[in-house]
């Protein structure tokens, strides 16, 4: 006879977190079900739904853990390059990949058109904090850039495939551009040497 180990609140929720993300690049957010979760972790439906609430909450929570889990890995890409460790592409790979590798753009698509739109919360507070986080120097500069990064990269993770064809442009034509953009805007305030 098997005894399952009694997991904390906590450990449940990671697990639960762990399970819906991998749910969620492998099959897309419709995946991410109360149920499915569930059945990943080996526990309950009744379980899930004690914790999260709904389909929606879990969802919401989701966003929530990928948002902070991306975002600190954004900043670091973000202080090393401003140290000279690292470059502007090491910072618009992480965003573009956390919109299409790590489904980010998928599942915000979703709960957008779910009818879940304050489940984007999570991700629009945790860009915020980032921003402030990183400090925008009084410029407002790096709110325009960091919209502007994470719309592209948004809008690359839903149709940057078939659109970059059809224009007969590369598939990372769009970070190229955005490399660009963030770029310019460390050279103009300073936080980048110019090469020339």
């Amino acid at each position: 006879m098997s005894i399952r180990r009694r997991l904390t609140q906590e450990e449940s929720r990671t697990a639960a977190m762990e399970a819906a993300r991998a749910l969620l690049i492998e099959a897309g957010p419709q995946a991410v079900t109360l149920k499915a979760v569930a059945g990943r972790i080996g526990r309950t439906h009744a379980n899930l739904l004690h914790h999260f609430g709904s389909a929606s909450g879990l969802q919401k929570a989701l966003a929530e853990h990928l948002a902070g889990t991306i975002c600190h890995t954004i900043a670091q890409a973000v202080i090393a390059s401003r140290s000279g460790v690292g470059s502007p592409r090491d910072v618009v790979d992480l965003t573009f990949d956390a919109f299409d590798k790590e489904g980010g753009g998928a599942l915000a698509s979703w709960m957008l058109l779910s009818g879940n739109e304050d489940a984007l919360d999570p991700i629009v507070d945790a860009i915020h904090d980032l921003v402030d986080e990183l400090h925008d120097f009084g410029s407002g500069s790096m709110r325009e850039v960091t919209l502007s990064l994470v719309l592209m990269a948004l809008g690359d993770a839903l149709m940057g495939e078939p659109l970059s064809q059809a224009l007969n442009l590369p598939r990372h034509a769009a970070r190229d551009q955005a490399e660009k953009i963030l770029v310019e805007a460390a050279l103009k305030a300073g936080l980048l040497a110019s090469e020339s």
